[in-house]
């Protein structure tokens, strides 16, 4: 249980340094973001993978690529449910989650296992 509540306060953190460097990505608060980060858990865990499985053939094609684009969406339905996060459009989503993949593997290479 504490692993599971560290984790979510880095991950909200981590939304709260995104809304810092990306224009478009905007977050009202520490508690919106620790909400954000709950429900982006929720949905990287039910939705991405069916969005995944659906969308097989064009991540083929694009070697990969597509899983950003499915990324990007995720966070975009996460600022569409969450009252304190505004993403402004398509291309704020995508770089909002291109910076959040990336803090999040330094993350993981600073703290194996986490």
């Amino acid at each position: 249980m504490t692993e599971f509540l560290l984790h979510l306060l880095l991950t909200a953190v981590l939304l709260l340094v995104v809304a810092h460097f990306v224009r478009g990505v905007q977050i009202r608060g520490f508690g919106s973001a620790v909400i954000g980060a709950f429900l982006l858990g929720i949905v990287n865990a039910l939705v991405r993978p069916v969005m995944v499985f659906l969308t097989f053939p064009i991540t083929i094609v694009t070697f990969g690529l597509f899983l950003l684009v499915i990324n990007a969406l995720m966070l975009w339905l996460v600022a569409a449910l969450v009252p304190g996060i505004r993403v402004s459009g398509f291309g704020a989503a995508f770089f909002g989650a291109l910076l959040l993949t990336v803090l999040n593997l330094l993350i993981e290479l600073l703290l194996p296992g986490f």
